[in-house]
């Protein structure tokens, strides 16, 4: 589902942050969408359903933020947010989650995403964050900081989270190798090697650990 404005719309002669929203609920979309539009200063230029959708859909109507569900289907929001910033570099992410995973969190730094918040914040407290950061100021929710200060660090490769991410999936060994372009032997040496890192007792285990430190 695609929604675009493409006019530059103004309030009181001053022009209006552009705002992207990607967000794959349809109820939380727009309900973002229509309360967003409640602020003065806000304009709401398009809203998407899927990772897919983010850059193109950028790139047509230009956005000042781009408010970023890090779950959706298709492109992340974590990796749209890196792709936005080399094709529109004017554009900067503001990324919404409901679990505070702190690799999610590292990722994101690291990635200079420069708004990291909690999808159950309050609008007024979004709507004054999407401020924050179209003036170029990083937020990050306290809450997530502190969870990916604290964490303990991913021992795991990205292969070996591809293969464990899978697996949790229901994915088959033969399923896995053929997802991932790999031999049935490398995945079962992937594998071992995570439950070895996670020190689980099984596959079962270490997708548990995994998942339960944020590293999924």
């Amino acid at each position: 589902m695609l929604q675009e404005k493409t006019g530059h719309g103004r309030s009181g002669g001053a022009r209006r942050i552009r705002v992207l929203l990607a967000e794959d609920a349809p109820l939380i979309r727009q309900a973002l969408t229509a309360l967003l539009s409640q602020e003065s200063d806000l304009e709401i230029v398009a809203a998407v359903d899927h990772g897919d959708l983010i850059v193109p859909t950028a790139l047509r109507t230009p956005p000042d933020v781009a408010v970023l569900d890090i779950d959706l289907p298709g492109t992340d929001g974590i990796t749209a947010a890196v792709e936005l910033q080399a094709r529109l570099p004017s554009c900067r992410a503001l990324l919404l989650t409901s679990v505070a995973r702190p690799e999610h969190v590292r990722r994101a730094l690291s990635a200079r995403v420069v708004g990291f918040v909690r999808k159950d914040a309050p609008t007024a407290r979004l709507a004054e964050d999407i401020r924050q950061v179209a003036q170029g100021r990083r937020v990050v929710d306290p809450e997530l900081a502190l969870a990916a200060a604290t964490a303990t660090e991913n021992p795991l490769t990205p292969r070996e989270v591809s293969v464990l991410r899978l697996t949790a999936q229901g994915a088959s060994t033969r399923d896995v190798a053929a997802q991932l372009y790999i031999s049935v032997g490398t995945v079962r040496n992937h594998l071992s090697s995570a439950v070895a890192k996670t020190q689980a007792r099984s596959r079962v285990d270490a997708i548990r650990i995994a998942t339960e430190a944020g590293w999924l």
